[in-house]
């Protein structure tokens, strides 16, 4: 069964956003490069430090999670998330 993750955080305010979308994107490629998943990037409609993270049609969600996790770590994606928030992981899939 594939599975989406959902991903989402809120950014720093003072954080320069063209240097945070660039880390996410730079994120996203490796984490494409390793499991063929390639991921979106968001924002909340109404709050542009909240921005979203998807990953659909993963077929392994344990491996994809561990590289994901490995891939923003290694990007240093946790400096970018405001104090006192934290990246907030969801799965779904398609109802049987």
């Amino acid at each position: 069964m594939l599975t989406h993750v959902y991903i989402y955080y809120r950014v720093r305010p003072e954080q320069d956003v063209e240097i945070a979308r660039a880390s996410v994107a730079a994120m996203q490629a490796a984490v494409a490069r390793r499991t063929g998943v390639q991921g979106r990037l968001m924002q909340r409609a109404d709050d542009a430090t909240t921005w979203m993270e998807v990953y659909e049609d993963v077929g392994d969600r344990a491996a994809f999670m561990v590289v994901l996790e490995a891939e923003a770590v290694a990007h240093r994606l946790a400096d970018l998330v405001a104090e006192g928030a934290a990246r907030h992981v969801e799965h779904f899939v398609e109802p049987r």
